[in-house]
C-alpha cells in the first residue's frame, strides 16, 4: 500500500469474532502486524461482548447454529464502532476494520472520524460490477474517493476480476474463497480455487495493473494457512501479505481462547461456516515471532518466512515472489517414515 500503510510484520489477523477483539488487536499491533475488527460482529453489537463469546465457545455443537443466529440478531451500534476504534488507536497501534459491502458507504465517514487506518470491505466474493435487487450497488470508485484511508476489498480468486477491482483505486485485495478452517463455502456452494493458484492469478493481475501505470495493489492471501510452510508458499505465489485466523485463535490472547467461526457462519438464511475448537496453543508472540516451542511449524511464522527467503536466495519478499515453484504432493511425506510412525514433527497430523 505504499507509504499510506506499512507493517513491520506482513501478517493480518482475520476479522473473526472468536479471534479479534480490542485487546487482541492491540496485542497484535504491538507485535508489528494488524488484526482486523469485524464491524458486523458481536463486539459492535454488545457493550460487553465477552459473555457472548463465552456462550458461543461453550455451546453444544448441536445448538451452535441456532445460538449464532440468535446472538447476531442484536443490531450493530454505531457508538460501539466508534468506541472500539478509538480504544485500539489509544494504544498507539494501527487499526483496521471490516464491513460487509451493503454497509460500506454508510460506515465510511464514521470509521475515518474514529481514527481507523484501513477500511476493509469483505464478502464471500466481490467484483467491480456487482449487482443486486435487494440493496444499492456499491461503487468502489466512489468509496475510494470518499476515503482518506486505504480501502482493501475481497474476496477474489480470478485474474480479470482482480484487475477490474484494482482499476477502481483500491489499495489492497484479499485472495481466497472457502479455504479457511472454519469455512464451509466450498461444501455449501461448491465454489473455490486452491490458494496457490488464486494467489498467483491475482498477483499476475497486480503486475499487469502496474504495467499499465497503476499503483501497486497489495495482494493479501486470506485463509487456508495452518503452519509456517503455508505462509511461505503464499508469499512465493505472489502475496505481499497474509491474513490468518485459525492459527491465531489458538493464541492465549484470542477473544475466545481457542475457538473460531467464520463471518458467514451466523448467516440467517444460508450459513457458510462452522464453529471449530482449536485449543490454546501458545502466546501470540510465539505464534508470530517465536521462539517456537514445537517442531511442527505452528509457531514463529516470521522466522519461517525469513529462513525460506534465505534458503531460496531472496533478499526480500519482492524477490521471493519470483522463486520457482513446483507441484509436489509428496514433498511433506518424502523420507518421513519415522516421523509418521511415531507421530512427531511433520507426522503429527
Amino acid at each position: 500500500m505504499g507509504d499510506r500503510f506499512k507493517l513491520p510484520l506482513p501478517v493480518w489477523g482475520s476479522a473473526m469474532d472468536g479471534v479479534v477483539d480490542v485487546e487482541f488487536a492491540i496485542a497484535m499491533g504491538k507485535l508489528g502486524g494488524v488484526a482486523v475488527l469485524n464491524l458486523d460482529g458481536v463486539h459492535t453489537r454488545y457493550e460487553d461482548s465477552a459473555p457472548i463469546i463465552k456462550r458461543i465457545a461453550e455451546a453444544d455443537k448441536s445448538q451452535i447454529n441456532a445460538l449464532l443466529k440468535e446472538v447476531y440478531r442484536e443490531p450493530v451500534k454505531p457508538n460501539l464502532i466508534d468506541e472500539r476504534i478509538k480504544a485500539i488507536k489509544a494504544a498507539g497501534v494501527p487499526c483496521a476494520v471490516s464491513t460487509i459491502p451493503a454497509r460500506a458507504e454508510e460506515r465510511a465517514e464514521l470509521v475515518q472520524k474514529a481514527g481507523a487506518d484501513v477500511f476493509v470491505v469483505q464478502g464471500t466474493v466481490l467484483t467491480a460490477r456487482h449487482s443486486s435487487q435487494s440493496y444499492h450497488q456499491l461503487s468502489f470508485e466512489k468509496l475510494v474517493s470518499a476515503c482518506d484511508i486505504p480501502v482493501v476489498v475481497g474476496n477474489c480468486v480470478h485474474y480479470e476480476t482482480a484487475l477490474e477491482l484494482m482499476e477502481t483505486g483500491i489499495a489492497g485485495i484479499l485472495v481466497g474463497v472457502g479455504p479457511g478452517a472454519a469455512c464451509t463455502t466450498r461444501g455449501v456452494l461448491g465454489v473455490g480455487v486452491p490458494q496457490v493458484t488464486a494467489t498467483a492469478d491475482v498477483a499476475a493481475a497486480r503486475d499487469e495493473h502496474m504495467r499499465r501505470g497503476g499503483m501497486r495493489v497489495a495482494v493479501i492471501t486470506d485463509g487456508g494457512m495452518r503452519i509456517g510452510a503455508d505462509v511461505c508458499k503464499a508469499f512465493a505465489s505472489g502475496a505481499d501479505a497474509v491474513m490468518i485466523g485459525t492459527p491465531l485463535a489458538g493464541a492465549e490472547e484470542s477473544a475466545s481462547k481457542g475457538f473460531n467461526w467464520g463471518m458467514a457462519t451466523p448467516d440467517p438464511n444460508l450459513p457458510r461456516g462452522t464453529r471449530i475448537h482449536v485449543g490454546t496453543k501458545a502466546t501470540l508472540r510465539e505464534i508470530l515471532l517465536g521462539p517456537a516451542r514445537v517442531d511442527d511449524g505452528s509457531q514463529n511464522f516470521a522466522g519461517a518466512l525469513r529462513s525460506a527467503l534465505g534458503v531460496c536466495g531472496a533478499h526480500d519478499i519482492t524477490e521471493f515472489q519470483h522463486v520457482e515453484m513446483v507441484v509436489a504432493p509428496s514433498i511433506t511425506s518424502e523420507g518421513k517414515v519415522f516421523q509418521q510412525a511415531q507421530h512427531v514433527g511433520m507426522g503429527k497430523s
